[in-house]
């Protein structure tokens, strides 16, 4: 038997779905640990990305964090953050995840502050609207496209990369991996690529549905917009 036919056997075994630590177990462990990080990184991201877009400083500053942040190895960070107080576990797995979703988030918060078009913010201070009016009211709405893009870049990445949680006992999908390559390739190389299919087929299926959201999210305008600045660069530039 190759390791396909492994792999599908695995996956048709209803048993290893339904025990205590099987692929459902294992599936709310991994949308448990990225909801949480995508989420944490929103808390931290989106308000600096979109003060600093607002005030139209810290240009520079957004994108050295975005690097440095986007630099860092998340493997490095799970293997540093359990030799701290933070320890083994989930906490150390969703703030390194956070660490690696900070990057699109920050940078898509400031692009879509940014973005807005200087005419309309203008025509919203000449009707006497105040700083934060103009955020609130006429910057953010127009930023919805761009956080959503942002949103749905870090999620799929943190989906992917929590796979990883397992080598500090975080739990996750990775723990049906590392549990077949402990088994050996023999025995366990159909358990392998099963969990590397699950992994896979979550990471698309959250790619499919935020990006309907985020179609559903822009407003026709803008989706129109961003066609003909695709079908001619020239526009996009102007």
């Amino acid at each position: 038997m190759n390791v396909v036919e492994q792999a599908y056997r695995w996956l048709n075994d209803p048993l290893n779905w339904t025990i205590p630590g099987g692929i459902l177990d294992r599936l709310g462990e991994h949308l448990w640990l990225s909801a949480a990080s995508v989420l944490l990184g929103c808390a931290v991201a989106w308000p600096v990305g979109i003060l600093l877009g607002h005030t139209g400083r810290g240009g520079g500053l957004t994108v050295t964090v975005a690097n440095v942040t986007r630099a860092v190895p998340t493997l490095a960070l799970l293997t540093l953050l359990p030799l701290t107080f933070v320890g083994f576990g989930s906490p150390a797995v969703i703030l390194a995840l956070t660490v690696f979703a900070i990057p699109p988030l920050l940078a898509n918060a400031y692009t879509g502050i940014r973005e807005v078009d200087p005419e309309v913010r203008e025509a919203a201070r000449g009707m006497g609207m105040s700083s934060w009016q103009v955020l609130a009211k006429v910057e953010l709405p127009l930023a919805v496209p761009y956080l959503a893009t942002g949103f749905r870049t870090a999620a799929v990445q943190v989906v992917a990369t929590a796979t990883l949680a397992t080598f500090v006992n975080g739990g996750g999908l990775g723990t049906i991996i590392s549990q077949g390559f402990g088994l050996g390739l023999s025995a366990g190389g159909g358990q392998v690529l099963a969990g590397g299919i699950l992994v896979a087929a979550l990471a698309l299926l959250v790619e499919a549905v935020l990006a309907i959201l985020e179609r559903v999210l822009t407003p026709r305008h803008l989706r129109q917009r961003r066609r003909q600045a695709a079908a001619d660069p020239s526009l996009g530039a102007a």
